[in-house]
Formats: C-alpha cells, structure tokens, sequence
C-alpha cells in the first residue's frame, strides 16, 4: 500500500504521514510542488526520526506520479460517495490525499481509478489531512492482513 499527498501545504501534516508510512509499511509519494521544502524543520520534527525510515519519492506532477504508478489510485475526497469502509482495497492501492485548502483540482479527481469519503457528522468542514490518511489507510490495511 502507498499514500500519496498531492501538492501538501502543511510540513507537520506531511512528515506525520511519512512517519505514519515509515511505522505501518507503506511508501509516500509527494507532488510537487509541495508549500515546503522536504528539509523543512517542521517537516523533521512531525516525521522525528522516522523520514529517514519512509520510502520517499518526489514527483513532478500528478501526470508523472500517474504515469510511473502501477496500481490503482484512491482518491480521498469530501466530494466522494462511496464510504471508505465499503470500499475493496486491494495490495497495489495508493490512497491520495490533496491540498489541505482544497483538495485536488476537477482533472485530477477525474483521472483517479476510485474515490472514497470518511462521512463526519453535518454542519463540519473536513478532519485533518493526516488524520484522514491514517483512518483510511488502517482500514485498507485492516481489509488486507
């Protein structure tokens, strides 16, 4: 299993999530261009001494990400309709995240294999984006082993 975070805006969100990835297995792939730099202090400090141990890779664009990428893209999105939890994930998955602001541009919702949604009560916004990425990928991995 891999996450994906399209174009990350927070540093703290992005390294949580490399040091969710570098602790359960899966390798992070980030687009660029991300709102800081991956040596960022706050990026080392959220991710502790766990960047080291995640399997990093940049990319230019989502079209690099999606052409070098093998297995399906799942796309989490307030936009989506089907639960997260009803959903098949498979080995080859890699669970995308957008911006934290504004999720990913209509194209690239588009050109994602899949699309999932974490319902929340009414009258909320969304939950954090590294929150988000580690509920649904515990259940990916749940359905897994």
């Amino acid at each position: 299993m891999d996450i994906c975070l399209y174009e990350p805006e927070i540093a703290q969100n992005a390294g949580t999530i490399a040091r969710l990835c570098a602790c359960m297995g899966g390798n992070l792939h980030i687009i660029e261009p991300a709102s800081f730099v991956i040596s960022d202090s706050k990026f080392k400090r959220a991710g502790m001494d766990y960047i080291s141990k995640a399997n990093l890779t940049l990319h230019d664009s989502f079209y690099d990400f999606k052409n070098k990428y093998n297995g399906r893209i799942i796309l989490l999105d307030t936009k989506a309709t089907t639960i997260y939890h009803d959903f098949q994930f498979q080995n080859t998955d890699c669970i995308i995240a957008g911006r934290e602001s504004s999720g990913v541009p209509e194209d690239v919702f588009q050109m994602c294999d899949e699309k999932v949604i974490i319902p929340m009560n009414p009258g909320v916004r969304s939950l954090n984006v590294a929150i988000s990425v580690a509920i649904v990928f515990s259940e990916a991995l749940r359905q897994l082993r």
